[in-house]
């Protein structure tokens, strides 16, 4: 499973490095998440500049797609020379947005009608670009989901693990990243947030 982390000028620290931090604990299985990003760096909303690990194009080939939010997000949703450099595939990727990438699922045409999940200031942005936005940390339909909150991350990346892998291999890796004396707990509140919206025949499967 190869994993573009659409990662942007601006971008929040926390939906970039959380997402793919989480993703790349599945290395064993074959599993690499990396930051795609339109430029050779990236600097983010507190001053970080990395550097890509992947073009922007990458989203295009990768087996599933996450894209973080940032302070710029709303320019660049409204720039179609960069939207026309996102290629994606709802039907073959998994699709991944937080907070302010919801923006950009919008703009691209791929949430419609459907309700999303979203951040508070990015909300009325989504709303005026016809999408419904529901006051819950977490949808998704069929292969695309979204999030609302920077600490939404950890669903969006379990859901994509459970849907690419299994449900064993989510809590495996959310057993790793939870705080110590509360791994049971965080366990149990991330499945039971983004069980609902895994196929039961992939759950039976597992």
């Amino acid at each position: 499973m190869q994993i573009a982390v659409l990662t942007f000028d601006g971008f929040n620290e926390l939906d970039s490095f959380i997402a793919s931090s989480m993703l790349n604990r599945m290395r064993a299985r074959g599993w690499m998440a990396h930051i795609a990003s339109p430029s050779e760096t990236v600097t983010s909303m507190n001053g970080v500049t990395i550097a890509r690990q992947k073009p922007l194009e990458f989203a295009a080939e990768a087996d599933a797609v996450v894209i973080g939010s940032g302070i710029r997000t709303r320019e660049i949703a409204a720039d179609p020379a960069m939207l026309a450099r996102i290629r994606l595939d709802p039907v073959r990727q998994l699709i991944a947005a937080q907070c302010s990438g919801t923006l950009l699922l919008a703009r691209l045409g791929l949430v419609g009608a459907l309700p999303a999940c979203t951040d508070l200031t990015t909300k009325p942005w989504v709303i005026e670009a016809g999408v419904e936005v529901i006051d819950a940390p977490f949808v998704a339909h069929e292969n695309i989901a979204t999030a609302g909150g920077c600490m939404a991350s950890h669903y969006l990346a379990a859901w994509m693990i459970a849907r690419g892998g299994s449900i064993e291999d989510a809590a495996d890796v959310l057993h790793y990243v939870a705080p110590v004396g509360e791994k049971q707990a965080w366990i149990d509140r991330a499945l039971g947030v983004i069980a609902p919206f895994v196929p039961a025949a992939e759950i039976s499967a597992a």
